[in-house]
Order: structure tokens, then sequence, then C-alpha cells
């Protein structure tokens, strides 16, 4: 499967940008569609349109934790390991795009303070980069697994 372009179709289709990207990958992570939706629902928009860390890289970072994650507390090395994919991760995001913070990636673009997401228009699509960023987040997570 292609994540980069199941993560921009589902975009396109209505999910948040965190939701689309972890949904492209429930193929790997044995997550329905709803489970993963679920899952990621609160990172859209930077946390619940708080534009803190891009949603897209908050459903990488949860799928990474579904494949690659740690679950047992006292292993000493577990939890650095997986710190340094997710440093990783952040480090080939942000070289792509500057920053993985939302605000400063919508910096250009007027937004609306609140809870009620804009609505899904032609015009929305031409002033975000939230499915390139999408579809990016998708790729640089593909790229990280198969190393």
């Amino acid at each position: 499967m292609n994540h980069s372009e199941e993560a921009g179709r589902l975009f396109l289709e209505g999910y948040n940008c965190a939701q689309a990207v972890c949904c492209a990958f429930c193929d790997l992570t044995g997550l329905s569609t709803e489970e993963a939706a679920r899952l990621s629902s609160s990172f859209g928009g930077g946390m619940g349109r708080l534009r803190e860390v891009c949603g897209t890289v908050s459903g990488a970072l949860l799928v990474l934790g579904i494949l690659r994650g740690y679950d047992d507390p006292k292993d000493p090395a577990a939890k650095p390991g997986h710190y340094k994919l997710v440093q990783e991760y952040a480090r080939r995001f942000k070289e792509k795009n500057g920053t993985i913070v939302c605000r400063e990636l919508l910096k250009d673009v007027p937004v609306t303070p609140g809870e009620v997401p804009e609505p899904r228009t032609e015009e929305f699509y031409k002033r975000r980069p939230c499915l390139r960023l999408a579809k990016e987040a998708a790729a640089i997570l593909d790229e990280l697994l198969a190393e």
C-alpha cells in the first residue's frame, strides 16, 4: 500500500490531519479504521485546534508507538530506544518543513480560533499545506520503518 497517497486520500475524505496519517497505516497496525480514527481524533489541528504539534506528526508517532513502541517499564533500554526513533522522525519532518508545530506551519494562513474547524472548501485546500504534510508525514514514517 502507498501510505502517503492513502493519507492524502483520507484527508480529502474529511478525516483530520492526525486521523489521515494514523488510519493510512491500518494495514500495518491491525487497527480498524474506526479504532485508528478514534485513537487519533484528539490530535487534529495541532491537538484539538490548539495549533501545537502538527497533527500529521502526532498521527505518525501514534503509529510508530504501535509498531515500534515499548511496553516494559522495567526495560532500561526500551524508552531511550523508542525516543531515539521519535526524535529521528521529528528531525526528518523538520528538515523538510522547518518545524513540527502547527501554528508555525500555518503562519501564513489566517486561522479562525475556537473549536469549530473551517469547512473543507476548495479555498481551504488551496491555502493550507495540510494535504501535503499528511502525505509527507506518511512517507517519512514509511522510510523510518523500512530501516
